[in-house]
This record gives structure tokens, C-alpha cells and sequence, in this order.
């Protein structure tokens, strides 16, 4: 029986046989390259958070850029420490606890946190901070890497390793009733984003329980759906190492998804991807990685190739309230390059083009995402638990 390490990685958690690697990985330029295993075959410290890393211009739609410098990205200081665009204006909306990793306004707008430290699980809940300027407050803790928080209603719905948990009932302290509406569907396996579908369903993203191999479970690296319940689980879509944010078009039945890629291909590693994913697609992790050939025939090609090991995280859809220089695009964080990057998509027929900008730098290790009632975008700093309040 093979016995998988997990290591905090440029994908946030990765896994490798501990008989061919360990240690930290060295950088090179944009690639990862691994040190030979040690007499141990574990990992030491975390993934560094500086990487050294090429430039590269934005030339061709759906490129993504590593560069943070305003000069190559036409960024402008726009407060708080942040560059962004010309025209908007960023402040600090609070300060959570470190490795916040998602966001979620409840019906009275208040804001809601899950914090998941990915290796070290010492705040690990899921937090409410009542207003802007407010502490965050623990309400749920006994959850390892809570990364998908959705309300509905008057119910809060939480993923975590292994389980989705619905509250309900907030007095102001606590939630009154707690009910474990789904198990799994893997056994230890990292449950991702969650979004309620127009159908009423949830649907809900899950890593591979490793980085190369092919999962044993149908459910490893899939999007899943079922009922608020839990009830009536169906496989959605498969064959995807990463899904780890998810969002509806609005008005639509297209499904973005945000993918991390595989992180053991050397030259040949492709970039992370946004993606339109329809039920029954399967999209053939691990052997098609967008390398083209008989193994990725029938593939659907993402809408975007972001930036190598970025280790995007979730995704969200504006629709003309930056202005318009956006319009409708979707607003991508990639927690290892340290921004987050816009990608404007416009409809061609049946499908979509996409062109990908930076659209803020110097957020550490941006990883959630949100827009708040008043149609502001706040943006979370998993390093610092700082939450970023961007508006025109």
C-alpha cells in the first residue's frame, strides 16, 4: 500500500510519495524542482513564499503574467499597500485571524470567514465579524481546513476535510442547531469551493488525494453535486486535479471553475486554468494536463492559462461594478504569486474569450474572494488574516 505525505506546496496542499521525494523544493526561475528523498521521505519547512520568478508580458488572451512590478502591469498604488487599477480605491475592511481562506456575507451583512491553515490547524473555524473596523469572533471550531462557506437563507453551510456541516439558528454567540448533512464523499479528502447551482443543488469541488497518480475514488478530483440535505449525491464532473473555486455566470448555466495543475512536470508544467466545467465532462487527470494528443482528445480547453504553480484559489464574477474597463469578468486569486489577476471574458457564440490582466498585487497570499452587500470586493490575505475592501 502506497502511503501519501501531504506538504504545503504551490498548489497550498499537494501529496508525493515520500519514497521518491522530500525536503522543501527549490527554485528555479517559475519551475519546482524536488530534492531527492532524505532518510526520513518527508517534508520540512512550508513552501517558501518568495519565489523567484521571470516576467512575462501579457501579449496573448488568456496569458497570465508573474510580473508585480506597475511598470509591466500598469498598476497604480490605490491604498492599503495595494496596486490596482486607476479609479479604485483599496482599504483594510478588517483584520481575521491568519490563513483565512474563505468569505461569505450572511442575510443581515455580517461576514463570515473560514480560516484553514492547510498543515498547521491552530485556528482552524469559522469566524463572523460583525462590521467593518470589527474583530472576527470564533463561532465554529472542530473542523480541519474549512476552504467553502456558503449561506442560504438563514442556514450556513461549511466544507472541510472529509464532511459539508450545515448551522443555523445564530443567536449572536452561537448557531442552535448543527447537522452533518454530508460525509465525505472521500474519506480525508479536501473539500473545496461550494456554490448552490440554479437547480437548488449544491455543487462542490475536491482535490486528488494526490498530485500524479490516479485517484482510486470516482469523487477524488471532481466536482460533486447534491441536495441541501446531502442527500442524492451525484458525480458532476471528473478528471480534475484541483477544482477549487466555483461560480455561476450570472443569469447562466455555465460553471466557473478555478484548477490547480499538476506540480511534478517540470518544462512541461502547464499554467493553473479557468474553466467552464458541464456536468459529465471528464477532463482526464492525470495524463491530460492541456499537452494536447490522443490523451486529451475530447478535453475542453479552459478559458484562461493563469501562472505556473500559482495555486489559484477562489473565483469571482463582476459584472460592471469596476467599471468599464472590466465588464464582465471573473476576479482570480493566486495565493503562491501573490495577486490576483482579472480575466474579462466575452461572449463569442456558444463560448466565451478571455483576456487575462493583473488586477492587484501586494496581498501576500491572496486565497478568498467576495463581493459585499454594498457591491464592494473584499479580498483576503491567508498570511496576515487582513481582508482587503476594493471599490471605485
Amino acid at each position: 500500500m502506497e502511503l501519501w505525505t501531504p506538504y504545503l506546496s504551490s498548489s497550498r496542499r499537494a501529496y508525493l510519495n515520500p519514497r521518491h521525494w522530500a525536503g522543501p523544493p527549490l527554485i528555479a526561475r517559475s519551475e519546482i524542482v524536488y530534492k531527492r528523498a532524505g532518510p526520513r521521505g518527508r517534508w520540512g519547512a512550508c513552501f517558501p513564499r518568495a519565489v523567484a520568478v521571470v516576467a512575462l508580458l501579457l501579449t496573448l488572451a488568456g496569458c497570465g503574467s508573474t510580473g508585480r512590478g506597475s511598470a509591466r502591469s500598469g498598476l497604480v498604488p490605490i491604498g492599503a499597500g495595494l496596486e490596482g487599477p486607476a479609479g479604485l480605491a483599496a482599504s483594510v475592511y478588517a483584520r481575521g485571524p491568519t490563513t483565512v481562506a474563505a468569505l461569505s456575507f450572511d442575510p443581515s451583512g455580517r461576514l463570515w470567514l473560514a480560516a484553514a491553515g492547510l498543515e498547521n490547524h491552530t485556528r482552524d473555524g469559522v469566524y463572523v465579524i460583525a462590521k467593518a473596523g470589527a474583530g472576527a469572533v470564533k463561532v465554529i471550531g472542530g473542523l480541519d481546513d474549512p476552504l467553502g462557506l456558503a449561506w442560504v437563507r438563514d442556514e450556513l453551510y461549511v466544507a472541510s476535510v472529509g464532511r459539508v456541516d450545515a448551522f443555523s439558528g445564530f443567536n449572536g454567540r452561537r448557531f442552535m442547531k448543527h447537522t452533518r448533512v454530508l460525509d465525505g464523499p472521500v474519506a480525508g479528502g479536501e473539500n473545496n469551493g461550494l456554490v448552490m447551482g440554479p437547480d437548488g443543488r449544491f455543487l462542490m469541488g475536491i482535490t486528488a488525494s494526490c498530485d500524479h497518480c490516479k485517484p482510486r475514488s470516482p469523487f477524488s478530483g471532481s466536482i460533486v453535486s447534491f441536495r441541501p440535505d446531502g442527500g442524492d449525491l451525484r458525480l458532476y464532473a471528473g478528471g480534475i486535479r484541483a477544482p477549487v473555486g466555483l461560480a455561476y455566470l450570472p443569469g447562466t448555466n455555465e460553471l466557473l471553475v478555478t484548477m490547480n495543475q499538476r506540480d511534478d512536470l517540470g518544462t512541461a508544467t502547464p499554467g493553473d486554468w479557468l474553466a467552464i466545467v458541464r456536468q459529465g465532462e471528464n477532463w482526464r487527470f492525470p495524463g491530460c494536463y492541456g499537452q494536447g494528443g490522443p490523451i486529451c482528445a475530447g478535453v475542453p480547453a479552459p478559458l484562461a492559462v493563469l501562472d505556473k504553480h500559482a495555486a489559484v484559489g477562489d473565483v469571482l464574477v463582476t459584472t460592471g461594478r469596476l467599471g468599464t474597463f472590466a465588464g464582465t469578468s471573473a476576479l482570480v486569486p493566486e495565493w503562491q504569486a501573490a495577486k490576483v489577476q482579472l480575466v474579462a471574458l466575452r461572449r463569442v457564440g456558444s463560448t466565451y474569450s478571455a483576456r487575462t490582466v493583473p488586477f492587484l498585487t501586494g496581498i501576500q497570499n491572496p486565497l478568498a474572494i467576495t463581493l459585499a452587500p454594498d457591491r464592494s470586493i473584499l479580498a483576503g490575505d491567508w498570511a496576515t488574516g487582513t481582508i482587503y475592501r476594493i471599490a471605485r
